[in-house]
């Protein structure tokens, strides 16, 4: 099992950045897949980024141009580096791995993931 562990996160204004961290030490894996989630009380959760071991991302639209989601060269640590947040924005989020590569759609949906983080808080106010 692979745990994942997040850290970051956080209260921040309206335009301002953030990063999250997770542990997810996917470097002896071939082909895997991450993503970065986030729910809000009462809401489905949500796909925010995605990305795969070819190097390959995907965002949702409304982070598109804000937030950039990577990993460490070791594959080791993802990162999601958001920027211009709103308070849209605020919300509970997760770190995500499945040990596959998943397609372009497929990699925004949370039921194609087996592994989560612990969730990290995001507050933005205006």
């Amino acid at each position: 099992q692979v745990p994942l562990v997040q850290s970051g996160g956080g209260s921040v204004q309206a335009g301002g950045s953030l990063r999250l961290s997770c542990e997810a030490p996917t470097h002896t894996y071939e082909d895997y897949s991450m993503g970065w989630f986030r729910q809000v009380p009462g809401k489905e959760r949500e796909g925010v980024a995605g990305l795969v071991s070819d190097g390959s991302t995907t965002y949702v639209e409304s982070v598109k141009g804000r937030f950039t989601i990577s990993q460490d060269n070791a594959k080791n640590n993802l990162y999601l580096q958001m920027n211009n947040l709103t308070p849209e924005d605020t919300a509970m989020y997760y770190c995500a791995a499945a040990p596959w590569r998943l397609t372009t759609v497929q990699r925004l949906r949370p039921d194609e993931y087996n592994y989560w983080g612990q969730g990290t808080q995001v507050t933005v106010s205006t």
